[in-house]
């Protein structure tokens, strides 16, 4: 293995592991034209590409491309061999199945949860593979496996990652589940409480209070009542005492 070629394998897989979060063991799907391409140049798949990728990886297909495989007859029966040697992912075309490419593409919908490689040598397919950021993509040229430079598609992505105007769909749901876990969630039927707007102060509470009269000389209202009466009192004594003096006379 030539060690530019390691270089560059090792600065692609940097930048899918960095952006992207991919992590060993490295989820590879192969189609059926991947293993005959690997057939016909003598290429050994499970031994070669954890070296070639820089850590672990685990070998899968689908049945639909086992299917595949089996329907073109004896011209891709090594191939076939080949493929049914890896792990087998579920996919949603159990009772109908569909071409190898079109399962694979629905392999890797919703944002690539599962971190898949595609591994392929159909063109159209490698394209379409392209039109999705984040999908690290393998072909054979040259009798050698290759790990193809990181599409306009994925740059793109990434530049608007670093200007914080996309979430990636799985950060996106590792929000939300720290914050169920937090509790931070409103569950559903809570009513949301209204917050109490600030307003402006109580109209009568502005007012100035009254002060008190406590000067020398002032007395309560109260006590003047009380005064007054006493001298009336006072004043209608001495007047019947006059007016009874006068007719004792």
């Amino acid at each position: 293995m030539g060690v530019t070629r390691q270089k560059h394998a090792k600065k692609i897989m940097g930048f899918y592991k960095h952006n992207f979060q991919f992590r060993e063991p490295f989820q590879v799907l192969l189609d059926g034209t991947f293993c005959q391409a690997a057939l016909r140049n003598k290429i050994q798949i499970r031994e070669q590409l954890p070296g070639y990728l820089g850590g672990a990886a685990q070998l899968c297909t689908t049945r639909c491309v086992i299917k595949e495989l089996e329907s073109l007859g004896k011209a891709l029966y090594g191939a076939k061999l080949i493929a049914q040697r890896f792990q087998v992912r579920s996919c949603s075309h159990h009772k109908n199945p569909v071409s190898g490419s079109t399962c694979l593409l629905s392999m890797i919908e919703d944002g690539n949860p599962h971190h898949f490689f595609i591994a392929t040598q159909d063109q159209e397919l490698s394209n379409k593979v392209k039109r999705k950021p984040g999908i690290p993509l393998l072909f054979i040229i040259q009798n050698t496996m290759v790990l193809d430079k990181p599409s306009p598609k994925s740059l793109a992505f990434v530049q608007k990652l670093q200007t914080n105007q996309l979430v990636p769909e799985y950060q996106k749901q590792s929000i939300v589940e720290l914050k169920e876990k937090e509790g931070l969630v409103k569950q559903e039927g809570e009513k949301r409480r209204k917050r109490k707007r600030a307003g402006g102060p109580n109209p009568l509470s502005c007012l100035k209070k009254k002060k008190k009269k406590t000067q020398e000389g002032q007395e309560p209202s109260a006590e003047k009542k009380k005064r007054r009466k006493r001298i009336r009192n006072r004043v209608k004594a001495e007047v019947m005492q006059s007016v009874q003096k006068n007719e004792g006379e």
